[in-house]
């Protein structure tokens, strides 16, 4: 890991670390902030002094990463796992699971040259670095999923459900669980919107990203001034496309079926600036993070009745196939030069 705090994201190298706070009052204070929320963990708020679309002047870093991924549940229990959320839904206890496993690698050296790999080989709508020393946090991103953005009043969410190696290929099962999940994302909205305006923009939406493609809707809302980041993110996290159908129910089976914390992974990272009162947070998925040498990265797929058990293994098995491929090649690049 570089020895200095680094981040890029929303298109902007960050530059001279001024804090890191846990607590998102602190983001009252004003600043541009750029921001880590573990799915399990203390979040991390990095205020930076400078913002600049100019990557920073490093040297050259190694990069090594291991070829074979241990994962937190082999095809075996993962599909014993999806029959045990269906046996939830036959019991009227929860209408969607999402249902995650964790993959795992030794891996050494700059986390920074992993980023441009992933910039280079597998570009996204939402990528991302954030890696502040100070607080052991290390993380990369190649989201294509938008949690939140926020333009003054307004609050946008694009939850994706439905994953699928080409459009023909989207099961039968993928549209009424992204409505699931956009009448979710409408509830929690509606905790903190003005009365009256939320609303649905586009539904169900076919979005093409390196080697598959995504189904993705859109949820807006209007938010008073008084409405604090504090009380946003208490009432729309953790994202309900990464948990499930109702929220609580689904956490709850969660922690049961999912034997390893999921950590960053299904949480947010992005920026926030409070002076603006804009921001960008996607959902950590697609997301590596490394701590004490060992690279972590994270897969699942939302569980329905209608689930066919193998097919949600290989789900998990093609959103991770290319990214753990870009992290296992990428080695000994020349990280993150600043254009002459």
């Amino acid at each position: 890991m570089g020895s200095e705090a680094l981040a890029h994201v929303g298109g902007l190298w960050a530059h001279d670390l001024v804090e890191v706070a846990r607590d998102p009052a602190a983001m009252e204070s004003g600043g541009r902030w750029a921001v880590v929320i573990p799915y399990d963990g203390a979040p991390v708020f990095a205020r930076f002094a400078r913002w600049t679309p100019e990557s920073p002047r490093l040297e050259s870093r190694a990069w090594s990463c291991g070829e074979t991924w241990s994962t937190s549940l082999d095809e075996e229990s993962y599909i014993a796992g999806v029959r045990r959320i269906q046996q939830y839904i036959a019991a009227g206890d929860v209408y969607q699971v999402n249902l995650c496993r964790v993959l795992s690698t030794e891996a050494g050296g700059d986390i920074a040259t992993l980023h441009e790999a992933l910039m280079g080989e597998n570009p996204a709508p939402h990528q991302g670095l954030v890696s502040i020393p100070e607080v052991d946090l290390h993380v990369v991103t190649a989201s294509p999923e938008l949690f939140l953005r926020r333009r003054g009043s307004t609050l946008f969410t694009s939850p994706i459900k439905g994953t699928a190696s080409s459009r023909e290929s989207l099961r039968e099962k993928d549209i009424p669980e992204n409505i699931m999940i956009v009448d979710l994302m409408r509830n929690d909205l509606a905790r903190v919107a003005m009365t009256g305006s939320v609303r649905v923009p586009e539904l169900l939406r076919v979005e093409q990203h390196p080697g598959l493609v995504h189904l993705v809707s859109d949820v807006t809302c209007e938010v008073s001034d008084e409405i604090t980041w504090e009380q946003i993110l208490a009432a729309t996290f953790p994202p309900g496309s990464v948990t499930g159908a109702p929220k609580s129910s689904a956490l709850r089976i969660i922690d049961e079926c999912e034997p390893v914390s999921r950590e960053v992974y299904c949480g947010a990272i992005g920026w926030i600036d409070a002076d603006r009162r804009e921001a960008e947070l996607a959902v950590a998925i697609r997301t590596f993070w490394i701590r004490e040498g060992v690279l972590r990265f994270g897969t699942g797929a939302g569980i329905t009745w209608g689930s066919d058990p193998g097919g949600e293994w290989r789900e998990t098995e093609l959103k991770a196939h290319r990214l753990c491929a870009v992290a296992s090649i990428a080695r000994n690049r020349r990280a993150l030069a600043a254009t002459p």
